[in-house]
């Protein structure tokens, strides 16, 4: 699942090409599972004629906006994406729907697995409350991070995943955020002291916005992350011990049994 820096990264390329762009037609290919409380022909009669005139990310939530004020959200699950091209012969195999511009150009909406969700939205703001939504993480303020996490009985993990709490984290930066802090993310939340989970939330911060920075692109991560080691037979950067994998909050997990400490 596409957490918070992938679907930025998704972001900064529909703005590319599809701002300021008026759809000419709305080609349906295959929209069967993608499409929710809206059929194929109310869709596309909707967004023909329309103008695409800014974007709105929260979390792993992607908002279209459109010259009349409601929204189209993206929400991409496992395999879903953007694919511009001008050549028909480019047409990704997964098309489900495309987007075709007046001024020439086509935005195909990829999606191999049929996992995405995408709704039109014509109140953003309740359509946020109804899916009870929390702040986006790199928006969110460390006071109310720690009003939420203070006293708190779950996990580290079940807490930085709750999308309520915070939209955006995922299971692989869950792990990077705990195994850099050296705090096992099966430790209770409501167990660290304020410092330590002021630490937790400066660090979220920036593990996010250094990969943001990167756009997403995975070999481009720093060498020294979790992330390049986390798999089956991986061995800790700072200390070469064998990383563990287990289950915590119904996700793989993967962390150090030497550097990360349970607190429960």
């Amino acid at each position: 699942m596409p957490e918070l820096p992938e679907v930025n990264a998704k972001k900064n390329h529909f703005d590319q090409v599809a701002l300021h762009q008026k759809i000419e037609a709305v080609d349906l290919i295959d929209t069967s599972y993608i499409l929710k409380e809206i059929s194929g022909p109310a869709f596309a009669e909707k967004l023909t004629g329309r103008t695409f005139t800014g974007s709105y990310r929260r979390g792993k939530y992607f908002f279209a906006e459109m010259d009349n004020g409601d929204h189209v959200l993206f929400h991409f699950g496992m395999s879903g994406r953007f694919r511009y091209y001008d050549d028909p012969a480019d047409q990704p195999k997964y098309e489900r729907f495309a987007f075709d511009f007046e001024e020439g150009g086509r935005l195909g909406f990829d999606c191999p697995r049929k996992l995405a969700r995408i709704h039109y939205v014509e109140d953003l703001d309740a359509f946020i409350a109804k899916k009870n939504l929390g702040e986006d993480a790199l928006v969110l303020k460390e006071a109310d991070f720690l009003e939420m996490a203070k006293g708190r009985k779950g996990t580290i993990k079940g807490f930085l995943l709750n999308q309520k709490y915070l939209a955006g984290m995922g299971n692989l930066y869950v792990d990077e955020v705990c195994w850099q802090q050296g705090i096992h993310p099966a430790s209770v939340i409501g167990l660290l002291s304020e410092e330590e989970q002021r630490a937790m939330f400066q660090n979220m911060q920036a593990i996010l916005q250094k990969a943001v920075a990167l756009d997403a692109v995975y070999p481009d991560y720093p060498e020294e992350w979790l992330w390049n080691h986390r798999d089956k037979g991986g061995t800790c950067p700072k200390d070469g011990t064998e990383l563990q994998r287990d289950k915590v909050a119904g996700r793989s997990t993967y962390y150090c049994p030497q550097c990360q400490e349970l607190r429960s």
